[in-house]
Formats: C-alpha cells, sequence, structure tokens
C-alpha cells in the first residue's frame, strides 16, 4: 500500500473514484461530476493524497473551509474510495496522510461535512477521533430528496 501526493496524472482515476459518487448517490450533494481540468486544478491548488497500489483506489484532499481570515486555521477535507476497496484500512491511512501536512500548514481544525444517510463515513470518522459538532436538518437536496449535512470535526 502507497500513499502519496498526488500527481496531474492522476486526474483520471479521480475522476473516475469521483464521479460514480457524485452521479449516483447522496454521499455529495452536489450533481455536477468533475472534469480532469478540475482535478488538476484541486490537485495544484490544495494538497491532495491518492492511496496508490499499482491503481489509485481513493484520495483524500483538504482546502479552505471558508473565506475570509478568521478560518485560516481550519480547513475542510474530502476523502473518498474506489467502493470495492473500502473496509481494508485504507482510508485510515489517506486520512493520516491528510492530518500530518495539515498540522505543518498551521490547520488547527479539520472539519469533514458528510451526508446524514452516509452512517458509514460518519462512524469512520468518529473512529478516527473526529466529533460531531453540527447537524444541518433537510440543507441538501438531490434525487428529489432533501438530506441532512453532518458536521463532524478534529482538533489537530
Amino acid at each position: 500500500m502507497s500513499i502519496r501526493p498526488a500527481t496531474p496524472t492522476d486526474a483520471t482515476a479521480i475522476a473516475a473514484i469521483w464521479n460514480p459518487i457524485i452521479r449516483d448517490t447522496a454521499i455529495t450533494f452536489t450533481d455536477a461530476e468533475k472534469t480532469e481540468a478540475d482535478l488538476r486544478a484541486m490537485i495544484a491548488g490544495q494538497p491532495t493524497w491518492v492511496h496508490d497500489t499499482g491503481t489509485v483506489t481513493g484520495f483524500a484532499t483538504f482546502g479552505t473551509f471558508r473565506g475570509g481570515p478568521g478560518y485560516r486555521h481550519t480547513g475542510e477535507l474530502s476523502l473518498f474510495l474506489a467502493p470495492d476497496t473500502r473496509g481494508q484500512g485504507h482510508g485510515a491511512a489517506l486520512l493520516a496522510a491528510l492530518e500530518t501536512p495539515a498540522r505543518a500548514r498551521g490547520i488547527h481544525v479539520l472539519v469533514a461535512g458528510i451526508a446524514g444517510s452516509n452512517f458509514g463515513a460518519i462512524r469512520f470518522f468518529a473512529r478516527h477521533g473526529y466529533t460531531e459538532t453540527g447537524r444541518m436538518p433537510e440543507l441538501g437536496r438531490k434525487f428529489g430528496a432533501w438530506h441532512d449535512l453532518v458536521l463532524m470535526q478534529k482538533t489537530l
């Protein structure tokens, strides 16, 4: 198992993981699939790691939580795995890889925004020291239904 910084050449593999989640689930509330250009810009603009076993099977990234200088020490993370690789420790390895450089960049708190129906992700983040700090009912809309947003955070 190898966790490494993402490179622009990983954009295709990241899209192959993320776009089915966007298209087919309410795990994320967006319905706009990511283009390779979008992902190359993400990789260039914010810390991004991939889990690579010869094939990229997951990725994690963090960026700005909200605009404004008062939030400069708070980051918001995204972490997604290919469905057939979940439950094998890859998410934990990606999360650890994400938190170390976040600390080095002066991030004090990392936030995960999770669909309220994504019980697996809520349990995953809780196991790794994230605490539910907010639940916003019916905040997102996708597939003709309202979805809760659960905010979980960890002080680094």
